[in-house]
């Protein structure tokens, strides 16, 4: 089994250490604010940070465990550790977005006015700029790695700049302009973008959990990698998924029937390798079929197109 790499374990770790340092960073910095502001969309964003710090310190240790490498209990490696805490994550922003829409509601009812404004305005740029700065190293990290977990802190740090700048605007509005109700107004919306982003990163788990297939344009890469060896005739049952930072890439490869059981091996490893130059963090699986043997349990859903329909003699 191919081990993701040392580099991209490196990155993903100091990602998790950066994402941890800045939302205790900022909790803080909201915690002083919002205590002197009274404001509940400054409040919504301190709630949103301390999930932030919450969902941060799972994030670390399941992306520790899922760099882990396989061993005899789990052979196939620790990798789905990273959509796990993807959906972790998730359940957690979920219920920050609802304590939001409660506290939103009730200052709508009871309408109250903000105080000390240009120290929660101050906070709140202070906080763009320090989310800005975690949110271009993790985007690095993911474009490096493709990881899910890196990616889902991502996610909802990138909503964290629209959120600081979302409460900006409300206590600009309350305090400059009189509509005490943009407050609670802003909360809501804050909210209803934070659910958003909740559904995003369980799309994004789930896809690996259920083991989805890679997208249609990487299957047929394989297909032309495997195709392309002259003592190839066709493939099928191509099946593909990801864990974490491994893609696991299993097909049938067709041959002429008559080549030795020693040759059919060696065409096997030099397609294999020639797919792992392509994915180079893969598990790959080949089995060797005589070409035009019908298979009992050759499975149609998952050749998914790959493989050519055989041409019937005249």
């Amino acid at each position: 089994m191919t081990e993701p790499s040392v580099n991209n374990g490196v990155l993903m770790r100091r990602a998790t250490y950066a994402s941890v340092a800045t939302a205790a960073t900022l909790v803080i910095a909201k915690l002083v604010a919002w205590a002197m502001t009274g404001s509940v969309a400054l409040l919504s964003s301190l709630v949103d940070s301390l999930l932030d710090a919450l969902a941060s310190i799972i994030n670390l240790v399941a992306v520790r465990h899922a760099l882990t490498p396989a061993d005899r209990e789990h052979r196939f490696g620790h990798g789905k550790a990273e959509p796990l805490a993807g959906l972790a994550q998730a359940a957690f922003i979920a219920g920050s977005a609802v304590f939001l829409v409660v506290e939103a509601c009730a200052r709508l009812v009871h309408p109250k006015a903000i105080e000390f404004a240009v120290l929660g305005i101050g906070v709140m740029v202070f906080s763009i700029v320090l989310t800005i700065i975690l949110v271009r190293y993790q985007r690095y990290v993911v474009k490096a790695t493709a990881s899910v977990a890196i990616g889902a802190d991502l996610l909802h740090y990138v909503g964290d700049v629209l959120v600081n700048g979302g409460v900006i605007l409300a206590l600009v509005l309350s305090t400059q302009f009189g509509w005490i109700q943009a407050d609670p107004i802003i909360a809501l919306a804050i909210a209803a973008y934070i659910l958003k982003s909740v559904w995003a990163i369980v799309v994004q788990s789930l896809r690996q959990l259920m083991d989805e297939e890679l997208p249609e344009a990487q299957r047929q890469r394989i297909a032309v990698i495997a195709r392309n060896h002259a003592e190839v005739t066709d493939l099928h049952d191509l099946r593909t998924r990801v864990a974490g930072q491994t893609t696991f890439i299993q097909l049938h490869l067709e041959m002429d029937g008559r080549i030795s059981l020693a040759r059919a091996h060696a065409i096997a490893d030099e397609v294999h390798d020639e797919v792992l130059r392509e994915f180079p963090h893969a598990e790959i699986l080949i089995h060797q079929d005589p070409a035009g043997l019908p298979e009992r349990d050759r499975d149609p859903i998952h050749d998914g197109g790959i493989a050519r329909q055989a041409q019937s003699g005249g």
